[in-house]
């Protein structure tokens, strides 16, 4: 009989036993895993366009119209009319505006281009947040379209679309047509005729000697280098002198 109770307070002490050695085992491996942490992007906050009037900005700030500070400068305002990416009309009318610094500034290569018998043609100037906003809707592609939870700097007034005409306002060759998605219209394609590429370097050179910066993406699209202190503004053409 004691046997017997001796055999049974071993086994309870055995079951003890095992079961403190099991637990402090899966204490010990919990201990040592890593934990378990996710992360959250915090969401942008939401570009606001600013509500004022041009005549409350410095001049230098104000938007205004190109054909006031250069004429000769030719416009083909292509979101004005069908012949876009989104083969509608985008602008109720055909105006190139522009912050005015940014704006003397292309006068000054406008001006520089005549003296050998040359000449721009631009393609879009500033364009409101919500146009923006519908070409994201139509190609939400960040190369090509500026994303409006940062906005554009077309939105600021201060970047250009444009390319190189000739005395008869014939424009010259370039690698590919405005607003070209593809890897043809990268600053750097190496394809396309010589003529094409030493055309579209004229251009970038005379841009750069005034202030303005190529991108990437499109051999069209230069920003005035001081984009970034203007504000995003929502004002339709119409409303600009």
């Amino acid at each position: 009989m004691k046997f017997k109770r001796f055999t049974k307070y071993l086994i309870v002490f055995a079951l003890i036993l095992l079961s403190t050695t099991t637990l402090n085992y899966t204490t010990s491996i919990r201990a040592q895993e890593p934990p378990q942490v996710q992360i959250t992007q915090p969401e942008p906050n939401p570009v606001v366009p600013e509500s004022i009037f041009m005549s409350q900005l410095p001049s230098a700030a104000r938007l205004v119209d190109i054909r006031t500070v250069n004429p000769n400068i030719r416009l083909d305002i292509r979101y004005a009319t069908t012949n876009n990416f989104l083969k509608r009309k985008l602008y109720p009318i055909s105006k190139c505006a522009l912050r005015s610094s940014v704006a003397q500034k292309l006068g000054l290569v406008q001006r520089d281009l005549e003296k050998i018998g040359l000449g721009l043609k631009v393609y879009d100037c500033y364009r409101p947040f919500s146009v923006t906003k519908q070409m994201w809707q139509a190609w939400p592609d960040p190369r090509y379209v500026a994303n409006p939870a940062r906005g554009s700097r077309h939105n600021r007034g201060a970047a250009i679309d444009l390319t190189l005409v000739d005395r008869t306002g014939k424009e010259l060759e370039m690698p590919t047509p405005y607003d070209d998605f593809t890897e043809k219209a990268h600053g750097d394609y190496q394809g396309g005729s010589a003529e094409s590429r030493k055309n579209r370097q004229v251009l970038k050179d005379a841009m750069k000697k005034h202030g303005f910066m190529a991108i990437t993406t499109e051999w069209w699209h230069f920003d005035s280098e001081d984009w970034q202190k203007f504000a995003i503004l929502d004002i339709s053409l119409s409303e600009i002198p």
